[in-house]
């Protein structure tokens, strides 16, 4: 018996049969029931302050935090770093995942999502995967420690570790001690690249350089955002980042994949790569007319060509292969994490008032199990497309918005409530601030780690920054 199999079986026994309702996903049913009983606008949604207003942060004025937590700027994208001499930090700071470091410091590593054309694009590390790509990981150092004042939380370093690839948005941890970096774009040499792009790169927590980038292309070329992996399997979810828009046949949606490697914990040994689609309704629409708390029966289909010759001039070739077998469509798949014994995926678009949807997927068997849509938010003045999203240690969620005007990070508890936890005010109409990203909590859970994204083209005007808050977390649900 394959040992994917065995993990699996044995963890359905052990979970035992039945749907059920943990604290998170009971918390985004809630919020999403008492804001479609509302009469209109967001006056009925429940907005809690347990840690008191948000005012600008002492140390980083440029965002506001609740007036008990600090809040410090770790790093920023665009200019010579402050711990590695002859380091020009790279913009478009994206996901980002935390891991422990064996000295007790806090490893990490974090996306760029440089889309700059292979006119002006040069690699920013050696090795690179293509001379001409300049996104890339960059793995940072962290110190957390106890002062007079009480927690500190310092820049130890930072270091390229992957060089060569292009918009690196999201990706994910692996329970085995590395990240999984994803390019949300598949352009190649039609474009001028040296190389096809569209592939998950893996890097480890421990590399302190460049590692060598080899490319995972069993696992798909197509507009990749984020990875969750089971930690029981080793099976990795994927998102996609492609739009839905209606009487579009180019804009047809997005997939939600799952990847079964041959050999759990070494992705590059290749695997098998399936499509979720909804059993008894092909080609079903996830994006409107749903209702909160469905559950859905789905089954996965088979991808014969992973790594097609046309993703260079479509996209959307992976797919389209799902497409025709009756996949399931979405509307911009972003943010996924392992939890509540499945995987969530978030939908940034998707809705009616097209300002997110939250999905949770629960395996019952090898190949099949339950869809359910946990939370949609009704108005984006309850949440404006979520993108990133995270458990707290604490059994909240985080949610990094990427939408218009002001820009939150905010959490939501197991009643439905939500928690403004950080705000970028909107400077004017025409300078938005920058969308907020890669929220993880470090190993202790005592310190949120985010990035806000920046420009995404080298010499950009607006510089990134990844900030590390911390405070009496105790003190709410996050």
């Amino acid at each position: 018996m394959p040992i994917v199999r065995r993990s699996f079986l044995k963890k359905l026994a052990a979970a035992g049969g039945g749907a059920m309702l943990t604290p998170s996903t009971a918390g985004l049913v809630a919020c999403c029931d008492a804001a479609a009983q509302r009469s209109g606008g967001a006056s009925r949604t429940r907005f809690v302050k347990p840690y008191g207003e948000l005012a600008p942060s002492p140390e980083c004025p440029e965002i506001e935090i609740p007036e008990s937590f600090r809040c410090v700027r770790l790093s920023s994208g665009g200019v010579p770093s402050n711990v590695r001499d002859g380091l020009t930090v790279p913009n478009a700071f994206d996901g980002m995942a935390a891991f422990p470091l064996p000295n007790g410091n806090v490893r990490l590593i974090r996306n760029h999502e440089m889309v700059d054309s292979s006119d002006t694009g040069r690699a920013i590390g050696s090795p690179s995967y293509d001379a001409k790509g300049s996104g890339g990981t960059t793995s940072l150092e962290v110190r957390v420690s106890e002062g007079a004042a009480g927690v500190e939380v310092e820049l130890v370093d930072e270091v390229v570790s992957l060089a060569g690839t292009l918009v690196n948005c999201a990706g994910g941890p692996t329970p085995w001690g590395s990240w999984l970096s994803c390019e949300e774009i598949t352009w190649g040499r039609d474009e001028g690249y040296d190389k096809p792009h569209g592939y998950i790169f893996e890097v480890p927590a421990a590399a302190e350089g460049p590692v060598d980038p080899v490319p995972l292309k069993a696992m798909g070329r197509f507009v990749h955002e984020a990875v969750a992996v089971d930690p029981d399997t080793g099976i990795v979810y994927e998102t996609e980042d492609a739009w839905y828009v209606p009487g579009r046949e180019d804009l047809p949606g997005a997939g939600l994949y799952r990847f079964i490697p041959a050999e759990p914990g070494r992705l590059a040994a290749g695997g098998r790569l399936q499509v979720m689609a909804v059993t008894g309704s092909p080609q079903y629409l996830t994006a409107q007319d749903q209702t909160p708390g469905t559950v859905l029966p789905v089954h996965w289909v088979d991808i014969d060509d992973p790594d097609p010759a046309d993703a260079d001039t479509d996209s959307l070739a992976v797919f389209k292969q799902g497409l025709a077998q009756g996949a399931a469509v979405f509307a911009r798949l972003e943010g996924a994490f392992h939890g509540d014994g499945g995987i969530y995926v978030v939908s940034t678009n998707g809705g009616a008032a097209g300002a997110g949807q939250v999905f949770h997927y629960r395996p019952l068997s090898e190949d099949r199990g339950e869809l359910s849509l946990v939370f949609e938010s009704p108005s984006k003045d309850v949440l404006d497309s979520p993108d990133n999203i995270v458990v707290s240690p604490r059994g909240g969620l985080v949610m990094c918005e990427d939408g218009t005007d002001d820009q939150y990070v905010r959490g939501l508890d197991k009643d439905g409530a939500i928690v403004n936890l950080v705000r970028a005010p909107k400077v004017s109409d025409d300078r938005q601030p920058g969308e907020f990203a890669g929220s993880c909590f470090s190993p202790d859970g005592r310190v949120l780690f985010f990035n806000q994204q920046g420009s995404r083209q080298v010499g950009g005007s607006r510089p990134s920054a990844t900030y590390a808050l911390w405070g009496p977390w105790e003190d709410g649900p996050l």
